[in-house]
């Protein structure tokens, strides 16, 4: 994918590790920070079970942080510089790395946000700078601290019909809506994305998700269970508005069968992506889905039935799916050397413009 023939630019690693806590993305780009973007290499590194657990523990600050950060921190160094011997491209040509580090705690309402990953360690290991931090001063200006991949999917969009709805379906569902103008853009947490679907399934199976979607498309959404779930204040907030990874629990679907508890939850993750249309400025004229919720064919064919126009996966306009969210931290990490703006006020509801970001310079 490249919006422009060998961007001009820097290069820059962009690293992500969500809360359906699968694995590690890291993926290359070059970019200028502004609507030049090639996107290069791309890895995926699965968690095993024995992490996705660790990192499951410490979840809202509890448990051995320090030392699951310091391993966390580690995985992402060893993604680096695999990423980089696939792209056969030396640290010293790289600008930045883009450091999300893994969110254990989101609580907007209390001003709090907490992504472990150690930046400086980081640096170290793999000799270059490393851009963290990303969300904190977004929050100390009033914002929410999240989502922070809408510009990136702006930048992108540049020749795309408007407007344009991107959803983002990890642990949790983010969509932004792109209209006419650079910065007309709206953007906020719609509920929860794969993370009930596939806590509920490991809870239940074993599995870490439902499969191709093989579990819903087996059971029946059962009606009044997902009215009891979309009764919940959060879906009529105005926007921008974000979510903590359990801001919402399966509760309410456990004394289903397995099939219908996985469909029931579905149809849940369907139903408030497309109630996020009521708070749009205008109706989007298609929906481009990223993140790994495009990968399940019934949560797809869920949004294609409760939305009016064309559903498809961003792989229908040539992004790549799978490395959007690391690629989009690349970018941000480019954007705050620079001091561009990583976050709006319609994106976070921060109280203007803002950069963010913490340097940590390679020893």
């Amino acid at each position: 994918m490249s919006t422009q023939p060998e961007s001009a630019g820097d290069w820059a690693v962009g690293l992500m590790s969500g809360t359906s806590m699968d694995g590690i993305d890291a993926a290359l780009i070059r970019s200028d920070g502004a609507g030049s973007v090639t996107a290069a290499a791309f890895l995926s590194q699965p968690y095993d079970a024995g992490m996705r657990s660790r990192l499951r523990s410490v979840l809202g600050g509890k448990g051995p942080v320090e030392a699951v950060a310091r391993e966390l921190t580690l995985r992402h160094a060893e993604a680096v510089r695999l990423l980089l011997a696939e792209a056969g491209l030396p640290a010293s040509a790289v600008r930045a790395i883009g450091f999300h580090g893994h969110t254990i705690l989101h609580r907007p309402q209390e001003h709090r946000t907490w992504q472990i990953g150690d930046g400086a360690l980081l640096a170290a290991e793999t000799g270059i700078d490393v851009v963290a931090d990303l969300r904190s001063n977004d929050m100390v200006l009033g914002g929410e601290g999240a989502p922070l991949v809408p510009l990136y999917q702006a930048a992108l969009a540049t020749g795309l019909a408007r407007p344009l709805a991107v959803v983002n379906i990890g642990g949790v569902a983010n969509v932004t809506w792109i209209g006419e103008g650079d910065e007309d853009v709206l953007a906020f947490d719609t509920g929860p994305g794969n993370a009930l679907i596939n806590d509920w399934v490991e809870r239940h199976s074993g599995e870490p998700l439902d499969r191709d979607g093989a579990l819903a498309r087996a059971g029946t959404a059962d009606a009044a269970v997902l009215v009891r779930l979309l009764d919940n204040p959060y879906f009529d907030r105005r926007p921008p508005k974000s979510l903590d990874r359990d801001d919402f629990t399966g509760d309410a679907v456990a004394g289903l069968t397995l099939e219908d508890g996985a469909a029931t939850l579905t149809a849940f993750t369907a139903a408030t992506i497309a109630r996020a249309a009521e708070h749009f400025p205008a109706p989007a004229t298609r929906w481009l889905i990223t993140g790994g919720g495009r990968h399940n064919p019934t949560l797809m064919a869920e949004l294609a039935a409760r939305l009016e126009a064309p559903v498809e996966p961003v792989e229908a306009v040539g992004w790549r799916g799978d490395a959007l969210e690391a690629e989009a931290f690349a970018y941000l990490a480019l954007r705050s050397l620079a001091g561009l703006p990583i976050t709006l006020p319609t994106t976070t509801g921060v109280s203007r413009p803002a950069s963010g970001g913490q340097l940590h310079k390679a020893p």
